[in-house]
């Protein structure tokens, strides 16, 4: 048992809760992940690799659901951000951006089901976020903030065919949210972070499970066909920006939420 004490302890006591707390938020993600790994090392199944991991995510869904670590409304964000992930990795993969090299038979343009749920486990530590911490925001502006979301969605479509304009969206994704911020709860203290910080940190984190994920094969770049490489630094701007989007999402649930 951690019983450092002072000044210095009680700093180490917060940051160990606050990890804590954040890995309790990634249980979805943690458990696939651990698939993803797991399927990589069996040999001979029945199936193909992708299918049972879409039987997987489905199952893992349900249990969360019916564990009570996941809401009605939290399962429907999950959903949306597993849809909103599929359309993101068929328009991505048909223009030859990363690809699922393995076969299956639940494959869409060459897309796999279970690929939504990479996407549906972002989602999920959101949400989880949001509730473990009781989140709050102060002085969020719902429909620029979603304005400026939805064009950084669209804009990583459209740059294949028109100028690319991330750096003007990440500009006016820091002014739409100057001034927000998130409350959150950590060992009965109250505090405040930046939500663009926030978008920074989540960002951060989502490029180092890139590469674990294209290590593990969840999916590859053209770069790892012939051996993984390390996923480029700049997907950690990316992941920054389109965490905007999964971050809307779970808000316009959270404020119907209070509505009822």
């Amino acid at each position: 048992m951690f019983t450092a004490t002072g000044p210095v302890g009680a700093h180490l006591r917060h940051l160990l809760d606050f990890a804590w707390i954040q890995t309790r938020s990634c249980a979805f993600a943690i458990a696939l992940m651990s698939g993803v790994a797991a399927s990589g090392l069996l040999r001979g199944l029945p199936v193909a690799r992708y299918d049972l991991l879409v039987v997987y995510g489905v199952l893992l869904t349900l249990l969360f659901y019916l564990r009570g670590w996941e809401n009605g409304r939290d399962v429907a964000v999950i959903a949306v951000c597993h849809v909103v992930g599929l359309a993101f990795e068929i328009v991505k993969v048909s223009l030859g951006s990363w690809s699922y090299p393995e076969p299956a038979v639940l494959k869409f343009a060459g897309v796999p089901l279970y690929g939504g749920f990479l996407y549906a486990a972002v989602g999920s530590y959101v949400c989880r976020a949001w509730r473990l911490f009781d989140m709050e925001l102060v002085r969020y502006r719902p429909r620029m903030t979603a304005l400026v979301a939805a064009a950084v969605y669209v804009n990583f479509f459209t740059h294949h065919w028109l100028p690319d304009v991330r750096w003007l969206l990440a500009v006016l994704l820091l002014a739409v949210t100057a001034g927000t911020s998130v409350r959150y709860t950590v060992r009965g203290r109250r505090l405040r972070m930046p939500l663009a910080l926030a978008f920074v940190l989540i960002g951060f984190f989502l490029w180092l499970a890139e590469n674990l994920a294209t290590y593990l094969g969840a999916w590859r770049y053209p770069y790892q066909l012939d051996g993984w490489q390390p996923v480029g630094v700049e997907k950690f701007g990316a992941w920054s920006l389109l965490i905007s989007v999964t971050f809307v999402l779970a808000a316009v649930a959270r404020s119907r939420r209070s509505q009822h």
